[in-house]
Parts: structure tokens; C-alpha cells; sequence
């Protein structure tokens, strides 16, 4: 598998895995279940359905509203995800409004970057903060993005900033769901999550 090969993910919550769920906060829309752990898997490994208490489902994919110049300076900076002193995480299901979707493409980004600056505030806190997007509107699923984010504790008030950076915007008047998951890495070593490839 190369590195920007599309990735299937899915994220189990239950009483099993590397992360200890820390929080469920419902910002908007319906929340989750109370659950203790998350696991994730990748790969073959995510088309597996163990018993837990939720479930979702995402797919890597190439960055929808990101120009080139965009993408070489995330690239730049963007941290990988793993890294032994990240052992906080956050877990951000986002679904957006059917206005939304209704809108071009051009339109869509003229909101996501040139009104609200998405990348352009993401970028102020790489390194710090690595994160990937999954995409899973096409899934069927009840999201429309899953955003997984990973930092070590002492970078959580930075994320917190982020946070509310981002959903001050224009682009989060279009966000009708939305649930945050904050947690916390068991072990320091090994990798986000059971793979197969």
C-alpha cells in the first residue's frame, strides 16, 4: 500500500483498545453512548465488526478544498500520527447541512478557506498537532468527516484554541451534528492501530 492510497478506518468504541475515552461532549445534534475505550483499525483489519458500543467508519481520500500551494505547505509541517509523546487524542465526528452540500465546489471553498481560513489557522499549530481526515459521507454513515487528532498534554490548551478558532467561523453555521471525543493513549509505544494490508 503507498502512503496516499485511500485507507479504510473504522473507530470501535467499547471496553477494549489503545485509548482511554476521557470525554463525550455533544456539541450539536445527537450524542454517543457512554463507552470506556476506543479501538482503532485499518486496513482489511477495519472491515472486522466486534461487539461495542458505537461505531464509525471512514476513508482517507485526497483533500477536497486544498489548492497545491496548500498541500506543500501542510506537507511541510504535518507531523505523523504515533508519535510516542502524543498521548492525547480527539475523536471529532462533523456532519454538515444539506444547504451545504447544495452549494458548488467553488463555493464551498470560497467558505472552507477564503472566508474562514481552515487551513490557513490549521497550519498555525503543525507541528503541534497532527491530524488526519476521514471521509465517510459516501459510506453511508451518519457523519459526513471524522477528524482524528493526536498531542502530546501539554499542547491540549493549543488544541482547545484551534477548536474554537475553527468553530467561530462561517463554515461551522453549515455543521448541524457534531460530537467530540477527547482521549488518552494507553501505551506510549506502538501504532495508532491494528492494521492489515
Amino acid at each position: 500500500m503507498k502512503p496516499d492510497d485511500p485507507l479504510l478506518v473504522r473507530f470501535a468504541a467499547g471496553d477494549s483498545g489503545n485509548w482511554d475515552i476521557r470525554a463525550i461532549s455533544c456539541l450539536s445534534g445527537p450524542g454517543f453512548p457512554i463507552a470506556s475505550r476506543l479501538a482503532i483499525f485499518e486496513g482489511d483489519a477495519a472491515h472486522i465488526t466486534r461487539s461495542c458500543v458505537w461505531q464509525l467508519l471512514g476513508i482517507t481520500s485526497h483533500q477536497r478544498y486544498t489548492t497545491a500551494l496548500e498541500a506543500r505547505k501542510l506537507a511541510t509541517v504535518q507531523p505523523p500520527l504515533a508519535r510516542p509523546t502524543a498521548t492525547r487524542a480527539a475523536l471529532i465526528p462533523i456532519r454538515k447541512s444539506a444547504g451545504w452540500w447544495r452549494l458548488a465546489q467553488d463555493e464551498r471553498r470560497a467558505i472552507y478557506e477564503e472566508r474562514s481560513r481552515h487551513t490557513s489557522i490549521g497550519l498555525e499549530y503543525l507541528p503541534r498537532i497532527a491530524r488526519r481526515l476521514h471521509h465517510c459521507r459516501d459510506l453511508g454513515e451518519p457523519f459526513d468527516f471524522l477528524t482524528w487528532f493526536e498531542f502530546a498534554p501539554e499542547h491540549e490548551p493549543a488544541f482547545d484554541e484551534l477548536l474554537a478558532r475553527l468553530r467561530a467561523t462561517e463554515e461551522w453555521r453549515y455543521v448541524d451534528r457534531e460530537v467530540e471525543v477527547r482521549l488518552s493513549r494507553r501505551e506510549v509505544s506502538g501504532s495508532l492501530a491494528t492494521r492489515s494490508d
